[in-house]
Formats: structure tokens, sequence, C-alpha cells
């Protein structure tokens, strides 16, 4: 076991995954936080996944525990921060790791529904994980904040409800930032590329009809770096180090993890 976050206590929400062949996002970043140390609270809809990354945790001798929770909902933000608090005793890191893209389409076609659906997820969502648990890192006078946007909001994307959600998402960071700097706070962005996660490989396998071979392989061949998709352990070492005393003076950055996709733009 690691030291990186020896004493410290996370939140992830959407600590779960969907069922594929690899790991997702959420699942990696909580079982790396346990392993540099953390305690860590696993949130999401799902508890049942979440609690199967709970399990993890705790076979290799890590500390988690599991609750449902949904970011949509401001009573379900409030009610994690302070679980977290009363089984924790503090909370030190926020990762906030869900996004959707369910029904999305260009900006004529996109139903309003879906809009409303991807902009409560996305963006909604993680203003109020935010809200709810800034100010209790104000109060202790440190906290960290991941966010977990996408190289959608830069690059080119068909759907105009994920890339502009994914944006906002950004600036959000930004904004956050900035206001909570004196308090000792500190709030930065994650944008992944191509990840072979199941919510991309499978989700995607899925929707489009495309056999889960040939999509890996489009994917792999659009990376810069080595032709090669990047994983959920990648996302999670950039979330550790951002979370971590290593980035002490880092806050409002909104750093693309993607293989070099981000140079193609323009």
């Amino acid at each position: 076991m690691g030291a990186r976050l020896r004493d410290r206590v996370a939140i992830v929400v959407g600590a779960g995954q969907t069922p594929g062949d690899t790991i997702g996002n959420g699942r990696a970043v909580a079982i790396l936080y346990a392993r540099e140390g953390a305690r860590v609270l696993c949130v999401d809809r799902d508890e049942a996944s979440a609690e199967e990354t709970c399990e993890v945790v705790r076979r290799e001798g890590g500390n988690a525990s599991a609750l449902h929770g949904d970011v949509t909902r401001s009573e379900d933000c409030a009610a994690m921060v302070a679980i977290c608090r009363e089984r924790f005793g503090r909370l030190d890191v926020l990762h906030e790791n869900v996004g959707i893209a369910g029904g999305d389409a260009g900006a004529l076609a996109i139903e309003e529904s879906a809009w409303d659906a991807i902009f409560d997820t996305n963006l909604k969502g993680a203003w109020l994980a935010c809200k709810h648990a800034i100010p209790v890192m104000r109060e202790q006078g440190s906290g960290s904040v991941i966010l977990i946007s996408s190289i959608a909001a830069v690059c080119g994307y068909p759907g105009v409800g994920y890339k502009v959600s994914k944006a906002a998402l950004n600036a959000l960071a930004e904004q956050l930032a900035l206001a909570n700097a004196r308090h000792h706070v500190r709030v930065n962005a994650i944008m992944p590329g191509q990840m072979n996660t199941p919510m991309a490989i499978e989700g995607i396998s899925r929707g489009r009809g495309v056999a889960k071979e040939e999509l890996i392989a489009r994917r792999d061949a659009s990376v810069p770096l080595g032709a090669k998709m990047g994983t959920a352990w990648d996302v999670a070492y950039a979330s550790l180090f951002l979370a971590s005393d290593e980035a002490r003076f880092v806050t409002g950055v909104v750093l693309p993890v993607d293989g070099g996709q981000t140079l193609r733009r323009g």
C-alpha cells in the first residue's frame, strides 16, 4: 500500500460501473485512492456496483464504504457529504465521475428531454456535488475537487448535448478554482480521450450495433500516442496526482489525458 493519500477521506461519485471486460474510471479511481491510503466513500446510483468496488478495496486491505446516491438530486448530494463525515470524520477529496450521452444528437435533432437529462447529469450533478462538498473543505481549510470532463469539450464531436455540457463543466472547474483558492480548496478537471472502459466499449458497441473488436480497432487508430486507447488507470493516476499534495500548487487546470488527441485541434 502507498501513502500519497494517507489519512485522507475521499468521495468518489460514480464508483460503480457498467458490466464489461475492463475497469471503469470511477472504480479504478476508488481502488487507487484506497491503495494510496485514503478512506473512500463509493457513491453510485447502482449501490450494488459501488459495493463491488468496495469489495475489491477491502480484499486489498483498504477501507471503503458504499452509498446509493444520485447527483442530480440536491438532497442526495447533501446526504453523501453528511454521511461521509459521519463515517469518516472529514472530507478531503471529491472525485466527480458521472456523465451520460444517451439520446445526444446535433443541435437541430436532439430532443429537449435528452438535452435536459444530459445537462442534469453532466453539469448540474457536478455543481450540486461541489455545492455541498466545498463548504466542508472550506471549513477544514483544505480540499481537492476533481471533475471528469472529456476531450469532446474542445474537439470535434457530433452530439451537441455532451460537448456543450462538458465545455461548461470545464468552465465550472475554473470558476470554482478561483472562487475557492483563498480557502485552500483546489478544483481541477480531467479530459479523458479514447478510453477502453465498459461504458465506452460495451455501451457504444451495443448502441451502434458495431462489433467490439471493430470498435476497439477504430478507437485505437485515432490515438496519436502508440495507436492505442488509454485505460481507466490512466485517468485514475491523473486524479491521484491532482488529489495529492504533489499538486498543492495546481488549481484551475483542465488536464487532457488523451494520448495527444487534443493536439489535432484546428
